[in-house]
């Protein structure tokens, strides 16, 4: 995005917030204040060439005001600034975690979706819990957060129960106290037959993306968790890394402390160079696919209800995970 098309979408952005008429004076004012350097000549032609495009519109003396199209074209850059924001994210997060495998003590990173608590019928919980069993989460473990918790990006509302599914970006912060670093390219939908993975179906980049892909494929109904668990055929959330080639054994080494702790599920690792399922690695790299974190919770979208879900919404310590299958006593004591 050149100066002169940022400048531009500045201005709208000016006009969105302030929700009020604006002069081409003020809106330079309130541009300057915010590090932006332009003359308020340079703000009259420019408001001018909105107000023919029809993402402004001119009151005279009053001043301006933003146009319907005017808050789309703010909200679309607001958009293109995020771009990357996810892949960042990724990296902060696999940065502040602290889990220890051999101690068995520290945090790690969650997802954290929000449920009606009576909406998490049997049906539904045993469908999750068969998600667990077949290898299509990650890891075994999971945690409950009650009513009135926050977890960064949600907060738990009267009425909802949180859970929080163990996120593949705890593989990563792992391997990085270990002087590993993570590659993490994509997410995508896996498609699965009689059980074994056959090809990815749809990928998002991370770092073309401010929404994680597996939000989005779960969301999308693009996902088919039932499918997967009850025929062996459907489409499972993973993801695609890459880590050096002589990294190779202490990744496997890692991948197997952290499943033998029920936080992990490596789908694969390939081979120095290989391509893996199509996708092409690069020089002195080996790739490796990963089950994705928020899996389980596919199956309140496909059985027909809507959720919040965050994926790697917040950091919790490794005690406060427990086993699957303990989820039916802990629902049962919240009621």
């Amino acid at each position: 995005m050149d100066k002169r098309e940022k400048k531009r979408l500045a201005i709208l952005e000016t006009l969105h917030r302030s929700g009020e008429l604006l002069s081409s004076a003020r809106i330079t004012e309130l541009l300057m204040a915010q590090g932006v350097d332009v003359s308020e000549r340079s703000v009259r032609l420019y408001l001018q060439e909105l107000d023919e495009e029809g993402l402004t519109e001119n009151h005279g003396r009053r001043g301006r005001s933003i146009t319907e199209k005017g808050k789309r074209e703010a909200g679309t850059s607001r958009v293109l600034e995020r771009i990357g924001l996810l892949s960042g994210k990724i990296d902060a997060m696999a940065y502040q975690m602290d889990f220890d495998p051999a101690l068995r003590r520290g945090s790690v990173v969650v997802n954290v979706s929000a449920i009606p608590l009576d909406e998490f019928t049997e049906e539904r919980r045993k469908l999750i819990e068969k998600v667990f069993s077949k290898g299509y989460s990650m890891g075994k473990m999971l945690a409950l957060f009650e009513p009135g918790e926050t977890c960064v990006d949600i907060e738990i509302p009267d009425g909802y129960i949180g859970i929080g599914t163990v996120c593949s970006i705890t593989l990563n912060g792992v391997l990085l106290r270990r002087g590993i670093p993570t590659f993490s390219r994509f997410g995508g939908l896996m498609e699965m037959r009689d059980g074994n993975p056959v090809r990815f179906v749809d990928i998002i980049h991370y770092d073309g993306t401010s929404i994680d892909p597996l939000v989005v494929f779960i969301r999308s109904g693009m996902a088919d968790y039932i499918g997967a668990v009850t025929t062996g055929n459907g489409r499972i959330g993973a993801s695609f890394r890459e880590f050096p080639a002589n990294s190779v054994d202490a990744v496997h080494r890692i991948s197997e402390q952290l499943e033998t702790l029920g936080l992990g599920s490596l789908l694969c690792l390939g081979n120095p160079g290989q391509s893996l399922y199509g996708v092409p690695v690069g020089p002195q790299r080996v790739g490796a696919i990963i089950i994705g974190g928020l899996n389980p919770m596919s199956i309140f979208e496909e059985t027909g209800l809507r959720i919040q879900s965050s994926a790697l919404s917040s950091l919790v310590d490794f005690n406060r995970l427990f086993h699957y299958s303990e989820l039916k006593d802990r629902l049962a004591a919240l009621e």
